[in-house]
């Protein structure tokens, strides 16, 4: 297809993608501009395994790709504060990152989000909850969130994506981006094949948001370019299901609760993440067929469970510079003892020193909502670091939620979050490569739909101010 010439291309169609070229539209930016995602139109997101079939396997993963990202089949909640979802305040100040959250709030909300904020529960109640956490070692971030529901973010998205083609966004799905194109110290565009072919786009500016799912991608580019970046921290962790029964006391008053410790021996940030009441634990499939657990929580639809990732953080330092790698390998092996299924052990067995049955899985309490996960022993593949970190944090949490740490809760593995590759830039998100910006999960400076979505609005009004 030879060369094409535009002034804006954002590589990825996530949240950070979608509020970097909706910005742009709301400022009047007059170039053309065009959207990059190697997935589908959000209307044609459809998951075999979510309609309750098998995994196929799909490439790439309808899950994880494609408008709006992972966000179209996630529990789709919007955390309200600068405290919860990376680094970004790091950058620019919690300040600017609250006011921008109120404004990003403002956009979901004139797409169709729900009105109802949660988490915002009596004080008493909620200093009740804090008292035991400090008790226990813990923090607790009570942090207020606004619940789309996996179903009724993929609505929202797709009425953000009829509004972008509307102003003229040139989206283009089934197209990878190959190449970052990069002469000298400057960024001219990247290279591309899509549906007919391999073309070079150039451009004025570039954006590269490809999220989680890139950012394995974004730090060979970073490498191969020597664009200024460092290891950031990986996080390796599991899924924990309980009854609903369980969780009430913390689900009723606070919606999720963020839980941070720093637990003894090791002493590793672990955190509570994603928690789903009432949800469902379901499958993501990375390149290569990677295998990973996450959680789902919908409006009308309600499991009998609550689920939750408990993740804990490693930073690495020299010689070693490949967390994503690493945290790759955690996943591959447990894959292989699951046989390229996700693995689901109960913490009793855990602590006695033996794999989970599935005649045990059969007949305890907690009956697993990820029906074809494997029963086995996830602490075969699991790092002894992580292991020990989090179960010495479920034991924590057990002091704040009663029964938390029974012998019948539910541990699924791998639970791996890829935004370890951090990439230096200035508070514009002005990358060492002049016309070069880097926005979300797969900076390294955000985590969650929220922040993301923060980072691509301030980058579009940056670039249309330009």
């Amino acid at each position: 297809m030879g060369a094409q010439d535009t002034d804006v291309v954002i590589v990825g169609a996530g949240p950070a993608g979608i509020f970097c070229a909706l910005a742009l539209v709301e400022r009047g930016f007059a170039g053309r501009i065009v959207m990059l995602d190697k997935g589908l139109a959000v209307e044609d997101r459809t998951c075999p395994k979510q309609a309750g079939g098998p995994c196929l396997g799909c490439e790439p993963c309808r899950i994880t790709t494609g408008f709006s990202g992972a966000g179209a089949f996630s529990d789709g909640k919007l955390s309200l504060s600068s405290e919860v979802g990376g680094d970004l305040p790091d950058l620019i100040g919690h300040e600017a990152v609250q006011a921008a959250i109120g404004e990003v709030d403002g956009v979901y909300l004139a797409f169709g989000a729900d009105g109802r904020v949660e988490g915002a529960g009596p004080r008493p109640e909620v200093d009740g909850i804090r008292l035991r956490a400090i008790k226990a070692g813990l923090k607790l971030v009570d942090c207020p969130l606004r619940h789309l529901g996996t179903e009724r973010a993929r609505e929202l998205y797709a009425r953000l994506e009829r509004h972008l083609v509307d102003a003229g966004v040139d989206l283009r799905f089934r197209t990878t981006c190959t190449q970052v194109l990069v002469d000298g110290d400057a960024c001219t565009g990247v290279a591309a094949e899509g549906p007919e072919g391999a073309y070079e786009l150039r451009a004025r500016h570039t954006v590269v948001a490809t999220g989680r799912r890139g950012a394995d991608w974004l730090e060979r580019m970073c490498r191969e370019h020597r664009i200024a970046h460092g290891p950031g921290p990986v996080d390796i962790g599991v899924r924990v299901e309980v009854r609903n029964e369980v969780m009430r006391t913390v689900n009723d008053v606070l919606y999720e609760s963020k839980l941070i410790g720093y637990p003894k021996p090791f002493k590793n940030k672990v955190r509570t993440f994603c928690q789903n009441p009432g949800g469902f634990v379901s499958q993501e499939n990375y390149d290569g067929g990677l295998a990973v657990v996450n959680g789902h929580s919908y409006k009308e639809r309600k499991s009998a469970n609550t689920n939750l990732a408990i993740l804990c953080s490693h930073n690495f330092s020299e010689p070693f510079d490949q967390p994503i790698a690493y945290a790759q390998k955690v996943g591959e092996l447990t894959n292989m003892l699951g046989d390229g299924r996700i693995l689901v052990q109960r913490l009793g067995d855990i602590l006695d020193g033996k794999r989970t049955w599935d005649k045990e899985l059969r007949r305890s309490n907690v009956a697993p909502t990820l029906g074809d996960a494997v029963a086995g022993d996830i602490t075969a593949a699991m790092p002894y670091r992580a292991m020990t970190n989090i179960l010495a944090f479920m034991l924590a949490v057990d002091e704040v939620v009663p029964g938390f740490a029974a012998p019948e809760t539910l541990l699924y593995s791998p639970e791996l979050k890829f935004y370890s590759n951090r990439v230096k830039m200035d508070e514009g998100f002005r990358t060492s490569v002049r016309g070069l910006r880097c926005l979300g999960d797969s900076s390294g400076w955000t985590r969650g739909l929220m922040m993301a979505s923060v980072m691509g609005y301030l980058a579009g009004r940056s670039l249309a101010d330009a």
